[in-house]
């Protein structure tokens, strides 16, 4: 549909406008992509003050450590099938009805997604690209310095995956109890037609302005306590909190709960009524109406808010450092545990390779779920 004459933007702001962008989204991306190049280099061309040696890796390369031109081509043809795949296949999935039966089977779909990839990229790819470089001549030599010793070190060597487990075990009871709570409690407020429930939720967002370190500064004995407080319940079993992850997301919850349920009743307040009469009148109860009629329609909402759940627990810092033990570590404060005094460019490297590493599940979740979130955001931007 061509835009009226009237509402034509000159070709001058046009040109402003697209430039602002351009630029405005390579100053956002450029970090990522220095990030990333650095995490395949030997210490030597990650800091290197020359940009093409970051790049290129010279002494990556003189190491032994590199990719031909045919390992490059191939790389960037298993990336592109993935990607489309994950179009393809994954973000399909992410639509429609069964809101508890897709996220069951999209999670487990999206973990052998996963695990195929890293088994083709970081195995299988490199065992077959060897004797093909041996047989290539020219197109085999290594032309681009580039090593996976870092993330080897990150993930084997130091373990960091247990940190990612942790991460997932947090992330996952944060988003869980978070989207319960709010979906329930959103509804409820939203079809009370009382004015309480609306100064109840601004008497939330108080608290959830408040400084984390406050909560947790509150929580803190209570945690510490802990063992002597359920010692009645549970008796000598009776666990600490302090350094579990059970505390880490009993704050996050607290902190992120008013939140979630503002942002969930706003959706279900530009649901029509007329739903839940209609449900009610087919013989439907009021749990009913809401789990077979309300909560399809909400879908992209509920996608959207549980982003920024995922976002809050997953980037989470400072409440995680204070009540996580090592054993217990999540990911974020686990990177920053690799500067220190005694910090070598080889821990950096490694510190910015475990960085790299946490990105991949953001981009994963925002490419399937792009569409029901740009539908959920402008949802919830016209009412509420």
């Amino acid at each position: 549909m061509s835009t009226p004459k009237a509402l034509a933007q000159p070709a001058s702001l046009k040109l402003a406008s697209n430039a602002f962008l351009i630029f405005w989204i390579f100053l956002a991306a450029f970090p990522l992509f220095w990030i990333l190049a650095m995490s395949f280099k030997a210490p030597v061309d990650a800091f290197s003050s020359n940009a093409l040696d970051v790049i290129f890796g010279p002494e990556t390369l003189a190491d032994g450590n590199g990719l031909s031109i045919l390992d490059i081509v191939a790389g960037v043809a298993v990336l592109f099938v993935t990607a489309r795949a994950a179009v393809a296949w994954l973000m399909p999935m992410a639509a429609g009805e069964g809101i508890l039966q897709k996220i069951f089977s999209w999670l487990v779909i999206c973990i052998g997604f996963a695990a195929m990839f890293v088994l083709v990229f970081f195995f299988i790819l490199p065992l077959v690209m060897g004797p093909v470089n041996d047989i290539a001549g020219v197109l085999g030599r290594p032309v681009l310095g580039l090593t996976t010793e870092h993330y080897h070190a990150v993930w084997v060597e130091n373990e960091f995956w247990r940190n990612f487990r942790n991460s997932l075990i947090v992330t996952a009871g944060v988003v869980t109890i978070s989207l319960t709570v709010g979906t329930l409690a959103g509804y409820g407020l939203a079809r009370s037609g009382s004015n309480l429930a609306f100064w109840i939720l601004i008497i939330a967002l108080v608290f959830r302005a408040l400084p984390h370190s406050v909560l947790v500064a509150g929580y803190l004995p209570v945690f510490i306590n802990s063992a002597e407080i359920l010692k009645p319940i549970l008796g000598e079993k009776a666990p600490t909190l302090y350094g579990q992850p059970l505390a880490v997301i009993a704050v996050l919850v607290s902190i992120n709960q008013p939140f979630t349920i503002w942002m969930l009743r706003s959706f279900f307040q530009n649901i029509p009524v007329d739903l839940d009469e209609s449900a009610r009148v087919d013989g439907c109860t009021h749990f009913q109406a809401f789990r077979w009629v309300i909560m399809p329609v909400m879908w992209p909402g509920v996608i959207t808010t549980g982003l920024f759940s995922f976002l809050l627990a997953y980037n989470d810092f400072l409440v995680t450092s204070l009540l996580l033990d090592a054993q217990n570590q999540t990911m974020v404060p686990a990177i920053a545990g690799y500067f220190n005094r005694e910090t070598t460019t080889t821990d950096q490297v490694e510190a910015v390779a475990a960085a790299v590493s946490i990105t991949a599940p953001l981009f994963l979740l925002v490419m399937v779920f792009q569409r029901q979130i740009v539908s959920g955001l402008t949802a919830g931007a016209v009412k509420g």
